[in-house]
């Protein structure tokens, strides 16, 4: 069984730093996320790309939805938001909105993974919701 700190995310990182080892710093945004679903499709790593989620306030639907880029894993295993961005470097408004997408799951997802592949090094931060 795997613990809240053995989550599958090592697996998902492995990925994102194959992509960045094979393509590098300095393309746009959207040309990483297409090579990371060939990733993780390679590496048999289940996911749902670009998923709406709801924003709920006080129990009701506010009709608005934010996307989160990528949704790693399976209901059994435990489901992980994964953010990706070309960026210089990481800034605390990236952490802010991947903490948002967090806590609006709704404590489905206990996981977040914020990847940078806009630096020199691939930069990752892991967020927890401990609120579940």
């Amino acid at each position: 069984m795997k613990s809240r700190f053995n989550d599958g995310t090592y697996e998902i990182i492995g990925a994102a730093i194959e992509v960045h080892k094979v393509l590098g710093p300095g393309l746009l945004e959207a040309v990483y996320q297409e090579a990371f679903a060939i990733e993780l499709k390679l590496r048999n790593i289940q996911f749902q790309r670009e998923v709406d989620i709801p924003v709920i306030y006080k129990d009701q639907n506010t009709n608005k939805n934010y996307r989160v880029d990528f949704i790693c894993g399976s209901d059994k295993e435990g489901k992980k938001i994964v953010e990706l961005k070309a960026l210089k470097e990481i800034s605390d408004w990236d952490r802010a909105v991947t903490l948002n997408y967090l806590k609006l799951s709704s404590r489905e997802i206990e996981i977040a993974l914020l990847i940078n592949f806009g630096g020199t090094s691939l930069q990752h931060e892991r967020f927890v919701n401990f609120r579940k």
